[in-house]
């Protein structure tokens, strides 16, 4: 028989054990909401728009570190709601490369493809690169994709250059057509007081990125690939609250010299969170990637 100091540690541990599973539970189910999707809503096709480009080519929309379905939803209804494009297809992507996907490509007019990571929460982007990957290649493999247009948030444009620059096979597969980067950090060995100079990429110490400058060299980039930096600025600020201009900046030394078409542009007083937010940048961005 218990006495009462047992039976009283009893109590508390067994509370104890309540509240953790109590908290699993929880995050469990965060993380499924987190992970569920913006739902589709199929274009009206008797209200086409006459200032909008109706095409089969899908739009891959990649969030950032632990980003999820938050990340690209305000964009997606947007695109929904103006008649401009619809959600075709949402993939989740496991850790270990599983790839799972829900929806069609099939006969979608401006189709988008909703990525989610199951976990996206490593200091580094390249477990995301490799899952990114594996995403493409199912893309192309299972879906038959050969062109495609991509919309990347902070590490997610990261993990996606590298995944794409360091592939030759895909290269030759997809051809990659209009590439959106919203606050995507590609050298990350300067900080917010260093001032950008063409020349500047002589002095990082940033290996990832050097290891960019030596593969771009060898890329092969589609007719009339294109690339849009979209950069955002806290008031007074060298940074967008979460990634110093200059790493984002350092994408015109990457692409110089190339047959890509670079297009940088920048957005005063706002952060990071609000590049995949703010009205005139999501009608910027519809209007490249949809725009007559």
């Amino acid at each position: 028989m218990l006495n009462k100091k047992q039976l009283v540690i009893k109590i508390v541990l067994k509370r104890v054990w309540y509240l953790v599973f109590g908290i699993i539970i929880i995050a469990m189910a965060v993380q499924l909401y987190l992970l569920k999707g913006t739902p589709s809503q199929p274009l009206n096709m008797h209200r086409l728009r006459s200032d909008v480009s109706y095409t089969g080519t899908p739009t891959l929309l990649i969030p950032g570190q632990g980003g999820n379905t938050i990340t690209f939803n305000t964009f997606i209804k947007r695109a929904q709601n103006e008649n401009i494009a619809q959600s075709a297809m949402v993939v989740r992507v496991s850790p270990t490369g599983q790839v799972r996907v829900k929806g069609s490509l099939k006969g979608q007019k401006n189709p988008l493809i909703q990525i989610l990571y199951d976990w996206n929460y490593n200091v580094s982007f390249k477990p995301q690169m490799h899952q990114l990957t594996q995403v493409l290649i199912v893309l192309h493999q299972r879906y038959h994709v050969k062109r495609l247009n991509v919309v990347a948030h902070s590490y997610g444009g990261t993990e996606f250059l590298h995944a794409y620059l360091s592939n030759h096979k895909l290269q030759k597969e997809i051809a990659f057509q209009k590439i959106v980067l919203l606050g995507v950090p590609v050298e990350e060995s300067f900080g917010t007081n260093t001032k950008y100079t063409a020349w500047l990429f002589k002095k990082s110490r940033d290996a990832e990125f050097k290891q960019l400058l030596r593969q771009v060299k060898k890329a092969r980039f589609a007719n009339n690939e294109a690339v849009y930096n979209i950069i955002g600025k806290e008031a007074d600020q060298k940074t967008d609250g979460e990634v110093p201009n200059i790493q984002s900046q350092m994408m015109a030394t990457l692409f110089k010299n190339t047959s890509v078409k670079y297009v940088q542009r920048w957005y005063p007083k706002t952060t990071h969170r609000q590049l995949h937010e703010k009205k005139a940048i999501l009608d910027y961005v519809m209007q490249i990637l949809w725009g007559k």
